[in-house]
């Protein structure tokens, strides 16, 4: 693997871990990016990665990301992630996050980890049985109001907002929206989106996860590949990241996009590539941060849902901002918002979203 230090996501990272656990097999890192407004925080990623250096690329992206979307929101908080190289459906699954979860508590604080891809919020209870720095648990929400619902919640305030940009209203009744991937977060958005009078097309490569949220909603499937060929008004990535690139952004018939997958953009310059097409771009680390703004409640402040919430409608309000300045100054909107994240970094303290 080529010299971390070099890497093109390395990014001054105050600290990364490459963790193991004979016991089980653990191979996982752990990524600092930026703690400077408090202990980093983010989730725990178990996906089976074609390579280390592709779990490498993935982390450093994801901490960066989290260290923007927690300035964003206002929180105290700094941006880390952690990753183990695994199927999530393999049977020892619970071994690798305790050891991930001893590798975690050794930080002392410095880190506090969540759910994400591969891991729920019954995994998180899992690890604190070894690590007392995780939020998200099962245990801290109630069966009917899971952690996901606020990501989605985000979203969909999102989506509301850049509607208000392209439409001057933001009445979601006949926005035609095409979401990619279905999972929690993803079929949470489209419950949301059907409720508010929007028209769906989904997809996903979970053929039976599909087929549930089509018979639920009565909303429009197409094969996974043909998602970015849809004539829409917003796409809405909901699944893993990267997918805004050479290939896709020249296929793709949206006026906007707002998402809740991270790292959408394969590449910085592919935010200029969107608008020289014409496409505006609510940047993902903005429009994903409600599970954060609602999971993160435990490590600086008591659990206050009303609290959450608030700050989660005031994601409308900084897209809507960004969208803005965006046209105005015309730099890409994921540079106008890192440059306002940034800006907060670099005055040491939180300030509301």
């Amino acid at each position: 693997m080529a010299d971390v230090f070099l890497h093109p996501s390395y990014d001054e990272h105050e600290q990364v871990l490459f963790v193991s656990d004979r016991s089980c097999g653990l191979r996982g890192i752990i990524a600092l990016h930026d703690t400077t407004l408090g202990p980093a925080a983010g989730g725990c990623r178990m996906y089976p990665y074609a390579s280390e250096e592709a779990a490498l690329k993935d982390v450093l992206r994801l901490s960066r990301g989290m260290t923007m979307k927690n300035a964003l929101a206002g929180l105290p908080l700094g941006g880390g992630k952690c990753v183990i190289i695994a199927d999530p459906a393999a049977a020892n699954k619970h071994d690798l996050l305790r050891a991930l979860a001893r590798q975690v508590q050794r930080l002392g604080g410095r880190y506090w980890t969540a759910i994400d891809v591969g891991v729920g919020p019954a995994d998180v209870d899992v690890m604190a049985e070894e690590c007392e720095f995780v939020f998200t648990r099962a245990s801290e929400f109630a069966d009917d109001d899971p952690p996901a619902h606020y990501t989605a919640l985000g979203g969909f305030h999102g989506i509301r907002a850049l509607a208000a940009y392209l439409r001057g209203a933001d009445n979601l009744a006949g926005l035609k929206v095409a979401v990619q991937g279905v999972g929690q977060t993803g079929a949470d958005l489209i419950g949301q989106l059907v409720a508010a009078g929007a028209e769906l097309v989904a997809t996903d490569v979970n053929e039976a996860a599909l087929r549930r949220v089509v018979e639920q909603h009565g909303i429009r499937a197409v094969a996974p590949d043909a998602i970015y060929d849809q004539d829409v008004d917003v796409f809405a990535p909901c699944a893993l990241g990267g997918i805004l690139n050479d290939d896709t952004i020249r296929r793709l018939r949206c006026k906007g996009i707002a998402g809740l997958a991270n790292n959408q953009l394969e590449r910085p310059e592919h935010g200029r590539a969107l608008m020289e097409r014409g496409i505006a771009y609510a940047p993902d680390f903005v429009v994903n941060a409600g599970g954060v703004m609602r999971g993160s409640l435990p490590i600086f402040a008591a659990h206050d849902r009303d609290l959450a919430l608030r700050k989660i409608k005031g994601i409308y309000d900084t897209v809507l901002e960004i969208l803005r300045r965006s046209e105005a100054e015309g730099v890409p909107a994921e540079e106008i918002a890192e440059r306002i994240a940034l800006e907060r970094i670099r005055g040491g303290h939180a300030m509301a979203a």
